[in-house]
């Protein structure tokens, strides 16, 4: 069972009992909770407890300071009841949740992938032995081709990927879901 507190206006702490009323994980405490339900800035005192603290806010530019705070989760206000359970869960387990529109604020240096040309079968396989750190001649061992061959396409795939180096290939080849490390 985890026991929630919100510490919310009347209004919104009542919509925010009835979301959870139907969920028989979750009681709905005034102290002593796992954790917490505030609105835009959780209350200083808050800060002392051991509760996880679950902000509702529609200000994504906040979501840095908050995290930085100790907040476990930014939700928007519009949330179902089972977003805001499953939210729930997640904060008491520890876990850090977001909003799209929060990580996007969050992240604004992150650079999209790049449109690249599409891997071949074959090719994903070499990438995937490359991210293993396997050589040329070992990745032509275990395919049962020839050194040259592999040699081409390690070179046909970092120019697809449009990277430099064979390490640039594997993290653009993870980062697209080619392969997983």
């Amino acid at each position: 069972m985890i026991r929630v507190q919100i510490a919310a206006s009347g209004i919104t702490r009542a919509g925010i009992e009835s979301l959870l009323r139907g969920s028989p994980e979750i009681e709905v405490v005034t102290g002593g909770a796992d954790v917490v339900i505030a609105e835009e800035e959780p209350p200083p005192a808050l800060a002392e407890s051991s509760a996880a603290v679950i902000v509702l806010s529609d200000d994504p530019q906040w979501s840095a300071d908050a995290l930085h705070a100790g907040v476990r989760a930014m939700l928007p206000r519009e949330l179902t009841a089972a977003e805001m359970v499953a939210a729930i869960e997640a904060a008491a387990a520890g876990l850090v949740v977001l909003h799209p529109r929060d990580l996007e604020a969050l992240l604004p240096s992150a650079q999209p992938v790049r449109a690249v040309e599409a891997l071949s079968p074959r090719e994903i396989e070499v990438l995937g032995m490359m991210a293993e750190g396997i050589s040329n001649k070992e990745i032509a061992a275990r395919m049962g081709i020839s050194e040259h061959t592999v040699k081409f396409h390690v070179a046909s795939i970092m120019g697809k990927l449009r990277a430099g180096t064979r390490t640039e290939a594997v993290m653009t080849g993870v980062r697209m879901g080619l392969i997983l490390v």
